[in-house]
């Protein structure tokens, strides 16, 4: 078969135009191994190859290169076409791909969820010459249709009524099959949408005609365009949605925890209301400890297995004891009175029930041909998290480094423990049922909301736990001597400590990313929306030394750390051991630690200096006076502790652990005791240092790290992508993020212009995520309370309401705040369900402190908090739900 390239670009002199794709003919997608065009003339760049009779489809496309390298290649979006008899040749007439201005609408949110396309089963049409335009239109709604007109009676003589239905089989890109002998050129064209049920004309695209002159077709041939973007000019699509933790729903249903059932019924409310969009935490297994600590669910113990607390165990199957089923029935129900989650309980009682049904019908499941899809299609990270679970049990500890011979993950060991003979199997296996329990339940709900038109949106974490599944198998990737964590910002003031390990990036882009690409790929399965869990972290990490518990002591990793000459040419008379050994004058003491300020000095600090003190060794790192402190909660012991902490803390500079001779100025450090003992000229040189350390000297460099990490990530993907970029914000995170099209957050209390208290809400980018709160911070109710005089600002100049602020946040007060959320720019506003569930009096939590979900100053917490009533109660809740549903509607979401 012959295959011929034709596609208009022009170049200038050196650069070459290449096709690469998926046949040997066309390099396999190794760039090297690409073909040449031939040039022609104006423009046109042509192409002819034999390809093997058997090709049944070839996917392919252009890039420019200078001296044998690629500059510039078509956006990821490849051309595709089908090879079918009786055609021997194949003619195709492509336009060059560029990024268009409106990814968010390829990606698989509006494809296969808000505006997906039923269609019925291709018939192809029966002619000898066929003539084929494909055009990429991903506004085209769900009820409505892509036609084409023009000159030709075939698509119309210019009525919108006999225009011709183009096919969505493959949406966003639609296409229409003609024959080439009712064609007379040039062909003028157009394309209009249509009202799918009554063929009523919705719009034209707008601007002059498309013409196409192209030479006679012959016998036999097939003849494509593709290529083509279908102009629009219409208004910003806007949507809203809830976002929730898994584990804090709750149905009648449920077992003491929100489980993958009760994510299903929360659909329906979903829809109910109006909104599109359901956003979940993570849902990775967290099991570390077995105990409440594991309820973190940041600190993945893998980053592809589901937790196995939602598994809802009804749909999974019944006891057929009855005894076991009696038993466990109470315990449902007592599980299910409490207020929130008691992660041990509910762990207990349900995998008990699990081991109980596997026991009953496990090998029936494990020898269907449905586990066996499962099983192949996932074994890569199947098998050794199972063998990382069972060898956790058995050591009885998650840190791999105490696992004696299994301390280093081995493939062959790994392989020996998974044979059906060995004695590690029945406990293996029942993890392997688990899995396909919960990723079987979990498609399932996937495809429900995929069917109803609600996009799911999952969490990615930006770590992982350092005693997970993934770095005992893959240590290569990870950095273990520091801890991921985050700068002082409004979470914390001593900032963030998540203890995970930070990653080798370079490691991780010698192998292209493909960890990342695989972990991507993993949660599309499941999700259509992603949240990228402080994306910042791609541009850089704060990264925290092993000896500190606290953020306050990490620097930036990468960054470009500053060497004594560049210290001192700010004016800083740089001395190290002054700079960079924490402590403290004896002046500041009693301001510590009070009535124990004698006491903690004879005992835990040695004397520098006739005026100043260190730490003793005893107790000279952070980890050691938390270890110190373990289990003491007395006044004196968390006094002591506390000040001893501050004074870890007290240096100016952190030398760089991987520059030894080279520096990092102290986040903060303005409000540090050594930093009030600088004379005011050593002070205005030390201000001066900082801030072009921390907002000039890495724009550039952090610049550059995120497109490295995130172009290829984003473009791997079909999922529409959002990033998490609050905190300390580099310069260059708007610009990154506005041109790989992510989503940004934002935050009405939460600015990220200058000097501003609140956010400009009418300026909001379009592209963005809008809410009234996250997961870290205090819902509505609970902040009207925190400030009283931030509060009362708010009412007055935001709300523009006269007088003194209501003592509550009422439900007008809170349907107020919410409606002026759902009239901004943003693509989608994403409301809490607690925010939601203000605007009501009677459903409302009587209690607003009990709202909150997590608090990040506390660096071991319980996320235990579960919505209040029963998602059965709240579908029944017609007046809250029809305040909802009129709010988003009257706000122009849809």
């Amino acid at each position: 078969m012959k295959v011929s390239f034709h596609i208009n670009f022009h170049t200038v002199w050196g650069q070459k135009l290449c096709v690469v794709g998926s046949i040997p003919e066309l390099g396999a997608w190794e760039t090297a191994l690409a073909k040449e065009m031939n040039y022609l003339e104006d423009g046109n760049w042509a192409l002819t190859l034999d390809v093997a009779p058997d090709t049944k489809d070839i996917e392919y496309r252009y890039f420019l290169k200078v001296n044998e390298a690629p500059v510039f290649e078509e956006w990821e979006k490849n051309h595709h076409i089908t090879l079918n008899k009786p055609f021997h040749t194949y003619t195709l007439y492509d336009y060059w791909q560029t990024r268009p201005a409106n990814t968010a609408f390829y990606s698989s949110a509006f494809t296969q969820s808000l505006f997906a396309h039923p269609y019925d089963s291709e018939q192809g049409m029966n002619s000898r010459k066929k003539f084929v335009i494909k055009i990429s239109a991903p506004r085209v709604e769900t009820n409505q249709s892509l036609a084409i007109t023009g000159n030709q009676e075939c698509i119309g003589l210019w009525a919108p009524e006999k225009a011709l239905t183009m096919n969505c089989r493959t949406f966003p890109e639609w296409y229409v099959e003609l024959d080439a002998g009712d064609i007379r050129f040039p062909l003028e064209y157009k394309f209009l949408v249509l009202d799918t049920d009554t063929r009523a004309l919705a719009y034209w695209e707008p601007d002059e005609n498309r013409t196409l002159h192209l030479p006679p077709q012959m016998e036999d041939e097939m003849v494509c365009v593709s290529g083509l973007s279908f102009r629009d000019n219409l208004p910003p699509w806007r949507t809203a949605g809830t976002v929730v933790p898994v584990f804090s729903l709750r149905s009648t249903g449920s077992f003491g925890v929100g489980d993958l059932g009760d994510l299903h019924l929360f659909i329906d409310w979903i829809r109910k209301t109006g909104q599109r969009i359901v956003q979940v935490l993570p849902v990775n297994d967290t099991t570390a400890t077995h105990t409440w600590t594991d309820s973190y669910p940041y600190n993945a113990v893998s980053i592809y297995a589901l937790h196995p607390m939602y598994i809802n165990l009804p749909r999974m199957g019944r006891l057929n004891n009855p005894e076991q089923a009696a038993f466990f029935a109470g315990k449902q129900k007592e599980l299910n009175r409490l207020e929130e989650v008691d992660y041990e309980a509910v762990m207990h009682c349900k995998m008990d029930y699990c081991r109980h049904f596997f026991e009953q019908e496990g090998t029936q499941w494990l020898e269907s041909k449905e586990f066996a899809n499962f099983f192949s299609h996932n074994r890569e990270w199947l098998i050794p998290y199972a063998v990382y679970a069972y060898l956790r049990d058995a050591y009885q500890t998650a840190n791999f480094s105490k696992w004696g011979r299994d301390a280093v993950y081995n493939k062959a060991r790994a392989m020996a423990l998974c044979r059906k003979d060995s004695e590690a199997y029945p406990r293996i296996s029942f993890t392997f049922f688990l899995q396909f329990v919960l990723h079987t339940q979990f498609k399932a709900v996937s495809d429900y909301a995929r069917k109803h038109g609600v996009v799911l949106k999952g969490d990615l974490p930006i770590g992982v736990n350092r005693n997970s599944a993934d770095v005992w198998t893959e240590p290569a990737y990870f950095h273990l001597n520091g801890q991921a964590g985050a700068p002082p910002d409004d979470f914390s003031v001593t900032g963030q400590n998540w203890t995970f390990p930070t990653y080798n990036w370079d490691k991780m882009e010698k192998n292209r990313f493909i960890w990342w690409k695989k972990r991507f790929a993993h949660l599309s399965e499941y999700f259509d929306c992603l949240r990228i869990d402080h994306i910042l972290g791609f541009f850089r990490i704060w990264e925290i030394p092993p000896e500190y518990t606290e953020g306050l002591c990490g620097h930036f990793n990468p960054a470009l750390p500053l060497s004594v000459e560049e210290i001192e040419q700010y004016g800083v008379l740089f001395n190290k051991s002054r700079f960079t050994t924490p402590h403290i004058h004896q002046k500041h003491l009693p301001e510590l630690f009070g009535q124990w300020t004698n006491e903690v000095t004879a005992t835990c600090l040695a004397q520098s200096s006739s005026q100043h003190f260190v730490l003793k060794s005893f107790c000279n790192t952070q980890v050691k006076i938390e270890d110190l402190f373990r289990g003491k909660t007395d006044e004196a012991s968390l006094c002591k502790k506390n000040g001893l902490l501050h004074i870890a803390n007290e240096v100016l500079f952190l030398q760089d652990p991987y520059q030894r001779d080279k520096f990092h100025p102290r986040i903060s450090a303005a409000q540090s005791f050594l930093y009030r003992e600088l004379s005011n000229s050593d002070q205005y040189a030390f201000n001066h240092l900082y801030w072009d350390f921390f907002y000039r000297r890495h724009s550039n460099f952090w610049k550059e790290q995120a497109y490295k990490r995130l172009t290829p990530l984003i473009d791997s993907t079909r999922m529409l992508v959002c990033g998490e970029d609050l905190g300390m914000i580099p310069e260059s995170v708007p610009e990154v993020i506005s041109k790989l099209q992510i989503l940004s957050l934002e935050i009405e209390r939460m600015p990220k212009q200058v000097n501003l208290e609140f956010s400009d809400m009418k300026h909001l980018p379009y592209l963005s995520v809008c809410t009234t709160s996250t997961h870290d911070m205090s819902p509505l109710r609970c902040w009207w309370h925190e400030d009283r005089e931030k509060t009362q600002r708010y009412y007055n100049q935001v709300l523009q309401h006269a007088g003194e602020a209501p003592g509550e946040c009422t439900p007008e007060i809170a349907a107020r705040i919410i409606g002026n959320h759902l009239n901004v720019p943003s693509m989608l506003a994403i409301i809490p369900l607690q925010d939601w569930l203000a605007m009501d009096d009677y459903l409302k939590r009587k209690d607003y402190k009990t709202e909150r979900i997590n608090v990040p100053a506390h660096a071991v917490h319980y996320w235990r908090y579960r919505m209040h009533v029963a998602i059965e109660e709240l579908l029944k809740a017609d007046t809250l739900n029809e305040q909802i549903a009129s709010l988003v509607k009257s706000s122009g979401r849809k």
